[in-house]
Order: C-alpha cells, then sequence, then structure tokens
C-alpha cells in the first residue's frame, strides 16, 4: 500500500514532528509504501500562480510530482498544528496547488463549476492529526472545530476519500512527557488500525 505523509510544522523538534514520525514508523513497520513531506524543510512554495490555475497546464516539476504522488497514494495522513482554527498557509498552499482539478476532483461534462464535484483521489483512508492549545471542549463548543468540517467535507469527501479520521492532541502547552508518550502511542495504533501490516504484498 502507497501512503503519503505530508508534515507541515517550521520546528523540527515540535510535537508535530514527533507524531509523523511515529506514523511513519509504524507504516514502515507494517510494511508500506511511504511518500514522506515535509512542507517547511522542503520550503514549499504556498502562493498559487495565476497561470496554473486552468485545468490543462504544464506544471512545475514539484508540483507535479506531488500531484502524481497524492493520485497513486492508497492513503493520506496529514500533520499540523491548529493556528487560528486553520493549517499553517504552507499547508493550505499545498492543497491549493496540489489537490487541483483533474488530480483530485473534476467536474462532469457540462458542468461549468457551479454543481458538485466528482472525486479522483484513489486513496480509501485519510488521516488528520493535529496539535493545539485550546481545550477540545472549547474548540467544540466555541469555534465549532473547523478544521474537522475543513478536513472532512470540504475537501476529503470531495476528494472522493470515503474513510476519514482525525485526531487533536491538546493542551499540548502544558502536556507532561507521559501524556506526550501516550499520544504517540495513541498515532501508532490509529495507523495501525488504518494501515494494517500488508502481508501479503509485503508492501509493495
Amino acid at each position: 500500500m502507497n501512503v503519503t505523509i505530508i508534515l507541515a510544522h517550521p520546528d523540527n523538534q515540535s510535537f508535530n514532528h514527533a507524531i509523523a514520525t511515529s506514523a511513519l514508523n509504524q507504516l514502515e513497520k507494517n510494511r508500506h509504501s511511504v511518500i514522506f513531506h515535509d512542507l517547511y524543510a522542503e520550503q514549499f512554495n504556498a502562493i498559487l500562480p495565476s497561470v496554473e490555475i486552468p485545468n490543462e497546464v504544464s506544471l512545475p516539476p514539484d508540483i507535479k510530482n506531488h500531484c502524481d504522488e497524492i493520485s497513486i497514494a492508497n492513503g493520506i495522513i496529514i500533520v499540523h498544528p491548529n493556528w487560528w482554527g486553520q493549517p499553517p498557509a504552507i499547508l493550505k498552499g499545498w492543497v491549493d496547488r496540489v489537490m487541483r482539478p483533474g488530480v483530485a476532483y473534476k467536474f462532469l461534462d457540462g458542468d461549468t463549476g457551479e454543481g458538485i464535484p466528482v472525486g479522483l483521489l484513489k486513496a480509501q483512508t485519510a488521516i488528520v492529526f493535529n496539535t493545539a492549545n485550546t481545550p477540545a471542549k472549547r474548540e467544540r463548543e466555541t469555534f465549532g472545530d473547523p478544521l474537522q468540517l475543513l478536513w472532512e467535507n470540504c475537501i476529503f469527501d470531495l476528494c472522493g476519500v470515503p474513510t476519514f479520521y482525525r485526531e487533536m492532541f491538546t493542551v499540548v502547552v502544558t502536556s507532561t512527557y507521559d501524556e506526550r508518550q501516550g499520544w504517540l502511542r495513541k498515532v501508532a495504533q490509529v495507523v495501525d488500525t488504518y494501515f494494517p501490516a500488508d502481508e501479503e504484498n509485503n508492501g509493495r
């Protein structure tokens, strides 16, 4: 099984990096093929230029590579902090440039863009791991948990991914070492549940 991990946090010592590493380790343990992108480390250009908006265009090599990878992924894991109820700008730019028409979704013939698109992604499962410093109850009751709506409804459901799971770890800023270790075990458990060991294909 091919699984893509997208990490978006500027500090390479962050708990987000630990989450991504835990997910990566479990996927490799389960013998899956993994493509890993640390967007900040790669200095991903988040700006969508106007020339990339049309469907049939020649994309820059790095963007085409991302598009090709996400097109063949059987599973997707996204890791990022909750900033103002949104992903970091670099990750939003990745969505803008990579989850594009013809790659992640399309409109039916005769639909000029006002209808409901058809998802194109091959992935059957998407997992999002978030960190936050807002208590979960306040996130739900005061802010309406916008990240859940964004990733589940606005992105992955629209792009045809049938199974979605999201876990938010909070409150990180006051968490203890033992709490964080427990969260990392939870990450591994979730990944193992949704992407179990590939015995038949040995990860290929």
